[in-house]
């Protein structure tokens, strides 16, 4: 029988989770039937009370398996070239980030990959630390709690460009990075074009600011816009992954 060739295999991971000093999620994903209970049937009278029962059932779950996680990584701070690895709940968790004993939600963030069974540690800890890599240069090299809060939509964006249904897309942290920019950049764009035909004036924020937060130690003097500064802090850390 004449073998066929296999497609490489993805790596794929259960969960991508953005967790404070404290545990709580800033910014995450599940995929597939990861931390999911059975949907309620459609339709009946009862059917939105029904649905809103189960979301608010699958968020109760999720909250307690990140209390368990919590319970093994708290404390506990892994450089961004050397994750660390647990397990909870039988699943592998591989996180990289995080501050000593002490700091609590004020310091680092944890960027966490949760992976199914079988998946090696090695390949997640490649995964994790290509994503926590691109996080510090989305946020200037500062993944302290207040600077990713002010960032969300890049954090999110991030986790897209990264992963798509548990499935990673993209490991190089420059590049995710790279990516992210420039997916941003074009929204705002497009934004702020939309806002131009309305026929606006108004010397109020931009339609989306998800770069407000970001410390570019830049002044905005003289009448330079909020989105020319955006615009040109975001050319900054480009100019920069380019150099390196």
């Amino acid at each position: 029988m004449a073998s066929s060739a296999l497609p490489p295999l993805l790596p794929k991971v259960d969960a991508i989770l953005v967790l404070d000093g404290d545990g709580n999620r800033l910014a995450g994903k599940y995929y597939g039937d990861f931390m999911k209970t059975p949907s309620p049937a459609d339709g009946g009278a009862d059917a939105a009370a029904d649905n809103a029962a189960a979301a608010q059932s699958v968020e109760q779950l999720r909250n307690s398996f990140e209390r368990q996680l919590q319970s093994k990584i708290g404390g506990t701070s892994a450089r961004p070239d050397a994750a660390e690895v647990v397990t909870v709940l039988g699943k592998t968790a591989v996180f990289c980030g995080g501050s000593p004993m002490g700091q609590g939600g004020s310091g680092d963030v944890r960027v966490v990959h949760i992976g199914p069974a079988g998946e090696s540690e090695l390949v997640l800890a490649h995964l994790v630390e290509g994503m926590y890599e691109a996080l510090s240069h989305l946020m200037g090299g500062s993944t302290d709690r207040a600077m990713v809060l002010d960032n969300l939509e890049l954090v999110f964006l991030l986790i897209d460009e990264h992963c798509d249904g548990g499935i990673i897309l993209e490991t190089d942290g420059q590049k995710l990075a790279g990516s992210v920019l420039l997916r941003d950049e074009h929204e705002n764009t497009m934004g702020q074009g939309m806002e131009g035909h309305g026929g606006g004036g108004m010397h109020g924020q931009p339609p989306m600011q998800s770069s407000g937060g970001m410390s570019m130690g830049m002044g905005m003097g003289g009448d330079m816009t909020i989105g020319q500064a955006l615009m040109q802090a975001r050319n900054q850390i480009m100019a920069n992954l380019n150099q390196t």
